[in-house]
């Protein structure tokens, strides 16, 4: 089948940040997809708020919004852009979970969108709990026994049942979030009781727990005409009990029988036929080792980490094929895009071994629990490829960057046997190597299969890789061992250090071929693996082409905190270049989830470790002109000086420039030269020098490591006792390498990229930090441009900046932080290479950061290449970017900010302003701030802290936010009389947890010591808000910022939507007409010819009556096809309105006087249908007009009132702890009418909300508060949803005489006066129609920036 030809234009939604669970494999996915529907040549419409991506890259869609992924914004993008269709599956869970939210809501239906690649059906038999057991039980597939339930207890009593262990699984969410093997009831409780709040569905599947049983996946496709494939099998050497992505993964499977490899294939193909999925699928299944027993654990109807996993493994490239089957593809007419010859039908063939280790962020929390169970806590992954288990693992492990190149961990060395037997019992992220060091002290297989359950197969690897090494620990290597002991995996390195000789000889290795097909057909696109056999595929395939430059680009390995997404942004767009360029170019690295090791990225990829022995053997096979390393981060850089050692060419920045940059005494001897201030610093080895350095430094000081510690945090001193607590761990230790004491100067942090090509210099962009100095950069929300630095320090920023990049011998790219103390600017890092900024300021400011890096690299004049020198312009926009943590995978972490990194990925928010940009980024990165209640704020900070916490609380007080304070902290906020009521100490009260379970907490402003027991008692606390979703910030400045957000009038209603492909250059004109009739006025402006494309977003800053034009709402003028003219109305809160009889008679002023529509009779467009408006003129302008408002309908059902009575008439309500008798009213807007005895005693500012607000109207609702004079005249107060209290409404004025009409006070036919604030509106009602006739008056005009 040929290409849908129904389908035009299509939408996908992005997995959003990088979070424990969903990784970079989505923006590997996302990217290839993308590149498959615009080849298909296809409109393509993203949305996705992580601007670190290559997804949300100007070159992979058509229209990119990076914008919050909830259901508001993408319903009015949706409305925006009008796709035809919706693809669901590559977005992860949250793409998945979305696009199920929206079609279940009918409104993609409304709007005509089709659900691509998983129907509703599909989606809800796979993630749906209960529907997912009857689907397999329908097609005879065995499952575990297991009951969804919806509340703790119905979990409890199902557990009572089955026995413990049970395990827990919540539907709808991603990496296991929620879910956990439960020993007991206690546990079960709390893990229950988290997963029903993660879900949201509100269902977990509560299981019997399996343990021990092995863990197999498949990947399968299947197209519409029902055609299927087996990808991949996998399996997991950690058997059932660990998530899939903590576990060790091999493939394909290695130890199942035929028969068993058999039974389970044609499972996964049976339930992939079952589920209907239009695409890729992963299916888990747990298989008793010793029978024939399997039940099937979860399938995931759509891309998934493991779906990265198996498309690298095999060169498969399925997220590829899932979208060109989601558009009508079949199988067998799409190629095979690594061979160009066979079909996609074909089912790849493996000759070699895949491993693939986590990598985990336990180096960065010291107090994080290690255990491993079935919730996710890896950030990221390595793959290597080997010809046997034994040095795919070994492979693996060198390119984890764990600091071991064989299986013996140091740490390990010191454990008794008891305590390694313990460890391996717990399955920690360690257990491999406990496993290996258990084996060297005589542990037995036997006892290690029965503590583990692992398959003796991969136990015998362990131990066969033990036997080598104590091969190797005789010495006398002879060539056979050595190239045995290659074969296995070990370094030249390795092998020296335990035989204690040099190598007998050298052999290099191999590079066989990774084609789908096991060598069967030649392939186009091949990607290559070392190992020790005789045929160099590699070599073969480089004489069969045309010599060309060749240059090799460093990738940079695993995703891990502090080391992220964006690196792999910057080595691919290097790629590109290059390639542009005419190079021939290869990438090296090991990492199975991102772009950088696509198929297609580069001429040729090594998949292997980013190791020097290994990066040294492909140099030489390959003979490049360069190698570059300033785009791999730390991984890349770390390698320069070896590969500068053996005289291998680095691109841009030399090694000696690099480590002038990174060396301290150099570095400062170079800010010397430039009078160019540093915080003052020492290294020191012992306690007293410590304390001696703080003295005379002074407090506080921070204190850091020179080297990795595992994880010991860098921290800020502020007292002798702090020192002692951080250099007693020290010493403990027995560490040698010495300690920086700094001087710590809490200032405005900055962050510049430069380019330079060593004579110009470009500065694309400065990012302030909202978080002073001491909170690290990639934990700070940092904006862009800054926002509150002055000219004059602005230039000496821009000439420091470029004395240091010219001066470091830069070329390419530089990454300077700066802080501001006192109004003086001091340098606090240099970073000779890419940093985690350049992809956002790339797209933000339009400059192709890498793009000109590269061929500054490769000798390019920077001032040539078109983007000047010096620092950029400014585009008219700010874009915040916001970090994001994973703290709910990471139990018992220590949360607070610090020096040290701990968030997992990043969002962006984009807007007009500040104000506008923050709340998007906040709304993205997962903050609630647009609670219609205000609850509670728990505030706790240090002594240092308190006198700018009352500020703070002041605010929060002055919006209704109840506070709750520890002693301390109260006695200082209550001393300027703001309210707070006083709770015990955090690890000593347990009202404080109280209130977080009752939710009477919105938000917790923690800063504490560094002494332990309040380290424990907040990780404690943060636990607990983490699992509740409440919010746990600490720092005072992101405190603040999130106070004035909460205080903005931001919605995600009126925050403008901005398409990154089509920005704008400079900041538009908007000529601007102010009408007004009775004190209801409104700016108008004209869009006949569509250029205001989100005009909600114009009405938080034009309205606003003390910093904009000031105004009720927002008119556009349009074209219409029915009518004179269309109207839409916008409140002064963005909300839309279906009509307004006031902003109608103005229209009809404008369009007449200004000559659009020259007749006393026209008909205008309005969203409750076409309006007549008859104009009365004086001197040949508009004095006043009469507006046809249609017919008034009392019908309970048009409000969704659920009320047995068809009208709502005189119904009583309770509203605002006071009792009412209201009439709601439809006149092609919503009214409630409220009667009152004196209206001028109402407290609308009171009332008004809480009408508009009430649940007796779901979709919010106008309040009129009136008192009928006498028949023909009647006193009105307004309450308009979206703008407040006016002086007037058009439709409030005919609303208000209906329902007086309706409770016999006045009569229809007759003209009523309705006299409001502003002036007197006249309404005649007739069961025909209503007219309302009043004045039309213009105030001015004038231009308006946006």
């Amino acid at each position: 089948m040929p290409l849908n030809p129904d389908l035009h234009k299509v939408m996908i939604i992005g997995s959003g940040p990088i979070v424990i669970g969903q990784a970079a494999e989505f923006d590997y996915a996302g990217s290839q997809a993308c590149r498959a529907l615009k080849d298909a040549g296809l409109e393509v419409v993203l949305v996705n708020p992580n601007p670190a991506t290559i997804m949300t890259d100007h070159s992979s869609a058509d229209h990119i919004y990076i914008e919050p992924l909830t259901l508001e914004t993408l319903r009015r993008i949706i409305l925006k852009e009008k796709p035809d269709s919706l693809l669901s599956t590559l977005g992860g869970q949250s793409g998945l979970t979305l696009s199920m939210q929206l079609a279940k809501e009918g409104f993609l239906e409304q709007h005509g969108v089709k659900l691509l690649g998983a129907k509703c059906e599909t989606i809800e038999k796979a993630e749906d709990r209960q529907q997912f057991k009857d689907t397999m039980l329908s097609i005879h597939q065995p499952v575990i026994p297991s009951e969804v339930v919806e509340t703790v207890e119905d979990a409890l009593a199902f557990a009572k049942t089955i026995g413990y262990p049970v395990i827990v699984r919540p539907a709808y969410t991603l990496g296991g979030s929620g879910g956990g093997i439960c020993q007991d009831e206690k546990e079960l409780a709390e893990i229950a009781e988290n997963g029903l709040r993660l879900s949201p569905i509100t269902q977990i599947l509560v299981e019997k727990c399996i343990s021990g049983w092995k863990e197999i996946e498949f990947e399968v496709m299947r197209d519409k005409l029902g055609n299927v494939i087996a990808v991949c099998s996998m399996e997991n050497i950690d058997p059932v009990g660990v998530h899939t992505g903590d576990s060790i993964v091999v493939a394909p499977a290695l130890t199942l029988a035929d028969k068993e490899y058999q039974m389970l294939r044609r499972a996964a193909l049976d339930i992939i036929t079952a589920l209907e999925v239009e695409g890729g699928c992963n299916c888990q299944f747990a298989l008793n080792p010793d029978t024939f027993d399997y039940a099937v654990i979860e399938v995931n109807p759509r891309v998934s980490r493991s779906s990265a996993l198996a498309s690298k493994a095999t060169g498969y490239p399925i997220a590829k094929c899932a979208a060109q089957i989601a558009i009508g593809y079949t199988l067998d007419e799409m190629k095979n895009a690594v061979t160009g010859k066979t079909c996609a039908a074909f089912e790849p063939a493996l000759d070699y071994i895949v491993a693939k280790i986590p990598k985990w962020p336990f180096d960065k929390f010291v107090y994080g629990k290690r255990t491993l169970g079935t919730q996710m806590k890896a950030t990221g992954e390595v793959m290597a490829i080997g010809v046997n288990v034994e040095q795919a693992l070994m492979k693996a492990v060198r390119g984890a960057e764990i600091g071991c190149d064989t299986l013996r961990m140091k740490s390990m060395a010191n454990l008794t046997v008891d305590e390694l037997l313990e460890l391996i019992g717990k399955c920690t992220d360690q257990r491999m190597f406990a496993m290996y060091e258990a084996i060297a002290r005589g542990v037995t297989l036997e006892k290690l299969h029965e503590i583990t359950k692992i398959d003796y197969f991969f136990l015998h690897k362990y131990l066969n890789l033990y036997n080598m090494e104590c091969r190797l620990k005789e010495g006398n290597i002879d060539a056979e061992t050595y190239l045995r002991a290659k074969k296995m995996g070990y370094p030249d390195k390795a092998i020296e250090r335990l035989s204690g000789e040099k190598v007998p000889m050298h052999r290099d290795p191999v590079y066989k071929m990774v084609d789908t097909c096991a060598a069967e057909f030649a392939a186009e696109t091949p990607y290559f693996y070392a190992t020790y056999d005789d045929e160099n595929e590699a070599k073969e395939f480089l004489d069969e082409r045309p010599k060309k430059p060749c240059v090799v680009v460093l990738g940079s390995g695993p995703i891990r905190i502090g080391q992220g997404i964006e690196f792999d942004y910057s080595s691919v767009h290097c790629v590109w270049t290059l390639k542009e360029l005419g190079y021939e170019v290869v990438i090296v690295n090991n990492n199975p989830e991102t772009v950088s090791t696509d198929y297609d990225t580069a001429d040729r990829l090594y998949f292997e470790p980013l190791f020097p022995e290994d990066v040294m053997h492909i140099i030489e096979v390959e003979k490049p002109v360069g190698v570059v390393v300033a785009f791999g981060g730390q991984t890349a850089i770390k390698l320069t000086k070896f590969l500068d050692s053996h005289g291998i060419p680095i691109l841009g920045t030399s090694a000696e420039s690099i480590d002038m940059a990174e060396d301290r005494e150099r570095f400062d001897a170079l800010l010397e030269r430039f009078s160019i201030k540093r915080p003052q610093g020492r290294a020191i080895t012992g306690m007293q020098e410590a304390l001696d350095a703080a003295h005379e430094l002074g407090y506080p000081v921070l204190l850091r490591p020179s080297y990795v510690i595992g994880g010991q945090n860098m921290v800020i001193a502020h007292n002798d006792e702090d020192v002692r607590t951080y250099m007693e761990v020290i010493l403990s230790g027995k560490i040698e390498n010495p300690v920086l004491v700094d001087q710590y100067l809490m200032g405005k942090e900055l962050e510049v990229d430069v380019i330079s090509d060593g004579k110009d210099v470009l500065i694309p962009g400065i990012m302030q930090h909202i978080e002073r100095t001491g909170v690290h950069s990639g934990d700070s929300i940092a904006v862009y441009p800054p926002f509150s630095i002055g000219d004059k320090m602005l230039k000496v920023i821009v000439d420091c900046s470029e004395k240091l990049a010219l001066s470091l011998g830069t070329h390419g790219l530089i990454n300077i932080q700066y802080l501001i103390y006192q109004n003086e600017l001091y340098v606090i890092e240099v970073n000779p290479r890419a940093s985690r900024t350049v992809p956002y300021i790339s797209k933000v400011t339009g400059v192709p950061m890498v793009d000109l890096a590269t061929r500054v690299m490769v000798g390019q004049p920077l001032a040539s290449l078109g983007y000047g020198t010096g620092l950029y312009r400014q585009p008219p926009y700010v874009a915040v970017k916001v970090p994001v943590f994973s703290f709910e995978k990471i139990t018992d972490a220590n949360a607070a900010l610090s020096p040290e990194m701990k968030s997992t990925g990043e969002v962006l928010g984009l807007g007009k302003n500040m104000q506008e940009a923050l709340f998007k980024g906040l709304v993205s990165a997962g903050y609630k701030v647009e609670k219609e209640t205000r609850g509670g704020v728990l505030i706790s900070v240090n002594h240092r802290d308190q006198p700018e916490i009352v500020n703070i609380a002041r605010k929060l007080d002055e919006m209704g936010y109840k506070l709750y304070a520890t002693d301390g902290t109260a006695r200082e906020i209550s001393r300027l009389g703001t309210d707070v009521e006083i709770v015990g100490k955090l690890g000593k009260d347990n009202r404080v947890f109280q209130l977080l379970e009752n939710g009477r907490i919105d938000y917790v402003i923690l800063t504490g010591s560094t002494e332990p027991i309040y380290i424990r008692d907040f990780i404690h606390l943060n636990h607990r808000c983490v699992q509740l979703g409440i919010p746990c910030l600490t720092s005072l400045d992101t405190a603040n910022a999130l106070t004035d957000i909460l205080a903005s009038r931001y919605n995600q209603r009126n925050t403008e939507l901005i398409d990154i492909c089509h920005l704008r250059s400079e900041r538009q004109k908007l000529k601007f007409s102010k009408l007004q009739t009775c004190g209801n006025d409104y700016i108008f402006l004209e869009n006949f010819h569509g250029e205001i494309t989100c005009p909600e977003s114009l009405c938080v800053t034009f309205c606003d009556r003390h910093y904009g034009i000031g105004a009720d709402g927002i008119v556009l003028m349009e074209h219409s096809d029915i009518a004179d003219a269309k109207i839409r109305l916008f409140n002064a809160d963005g909300s839309e309105s279906a009509t307004a009889g006031n902003a109608l008679r103005c229209m009809g002023k404008y369009l007449y006087d200004n000559g659009l529509v020259k007749k006393e009779d026209m008909r205008i467009e309005t969203g409750a249908g076409v309006r007549e408006v008859h104009l009365y003129t004086a001197n040949g302008l508009v004095t006043s007009a009469c507006v046809d408002m249609g017919c008034a309908s009392l019908d309970a059902a048009a409000f969704r009132f659920a009320i047995a009575e068809k009208t709502v008439v005189d119904y009583p309500v309770y509203i605002g702890g006071q009792s009412f008798n209201i009439t709601c009213v439809d006149v092609g807007e919503p009214h409630c009418v409220a009667f009152c005895p004196r209206i001028d005693d109402v407290d609308v500012e009171f009332l008004g909300p809480r009408f508009e607000q009430a649940p007796y109207f779901p979709e919010r609702i106008n309040a009129e508060f009136i008192r009928v004079v006498n028949p023909s005249t009647i006193k009105m107060r307004v309450w308009e949803r979206g703008s407040g209290e006016i002086m007037a409404s058009g439709t409030g004025a005919c609303a208000a005489v209906v329902a007086a009409v309706a409770n016999g006070m006045c009569e229809k036919g007759r003209d009523v006066t309705v006299r409001a604030a502003g002036g007197d509106l006249v309404v005649n009602y007739t069961d025909e129609k209503i007219t309302l006739t009043g004045d039309a008056k213009l105030v001015y005009t004038g231009e308006a920036l946006y």
